[in-house]
């Protein structure tokens, strides 16, 4: 889908109705940079134009939802307010907030995961913390934050057993991110560390801190 500028271009969505009441915008089968940068793109552009009759857009790693009003709106007339905001998509102009999360990398699972990577424990922190990530999404949990995408030398897939909760803080990792649990939960990911960053504070407005699309550098401390 082509964005505003020359040089940016958006993968083509799928449309897919689910039931009577919902859409699917879905820019990928799999998580790419391009699809996530595009499902992101897609959620700023209906929170700054909202569609008549839509009750709830629900953004994820590459598609958005939408939920709406059978008796307010028909598909028909849906579709074509999505089509026409897919038709001008560009990237969110806003200038991400960059943030630095302080993590002790004591997780039960590192040693496993550097040595699964080819990796000693200090190597394996090092290349983790190299670069800052980008927040993919939030939600799954509350205030649960997907961050990546590393590079391929840092991809590895889930655990193969659930742990049936982990703290809230615990650092996860797997398939090419990093996830932070803001609440306690369990998990198939490999738990590296854990940090004192909060993102979930539910008596606030806006209960979550972190936003899709700013930027994670993680720091090692002890």
């Amino acid at each position: 889908m082509a964005g505003s500028s020359a040089s940016e271009t958006f993968p083509m969505p799928t449309l897919i109705p689910l039931g009577d009441s919902s859409f699917l915008v879905r820019f990928g089968t799999t998580l790419t940079d391009d699809a996530n940068r595009a499902a992101i793109a897609f959620a700023s552009a209906l929170a700054r134009a909202p569609v008549p009759g839509v009750l709830e857009v629900m953004p994820n790693l590459v598609s958005v939802l939408l939920r709406y009003d059978p008796c307010a709106a028909t598909p028909d007339t849906i579709l074509g307010e999505v089509r026409l905001r897919l038709s001008g998509l560009a990237s969110d102009k806003r200038k991400p907030h960059g943030w630095t999360i302080p993590v002790v990398f004591d997780g039960p699972d590192l040693e496993e995961t550097a040595a699964a990577l080819g990796m000693t424990g200090g190597a394996f922190i090092a290349a983790h913390n190299a670069s800052p990530l980008r927040v993919l999404a939030t939600g799954f949990a509350p205030g649960f934050v997907y961050c990546g995408l590393h590079p391929q030398v840092l991809v590895l897939p889930r655990r193969m057993a659930v742990r049936p909760a982990v703290p809230a803080g615990s650092v996860l990792f797997a398939a090419g991110q990093t996830a932070i649990a803001a609440t306690e939960m369990p998990t198939g990911w490999h738990v590296i560390g854990h940090t004192d960053f909060n993102n979930f504070e539910p008596t606030k407005q806006r209960p979550t801190r972190l936003t899709a699309g700013d930027t994670i550098q993680f720091e090692a401390v002890r």
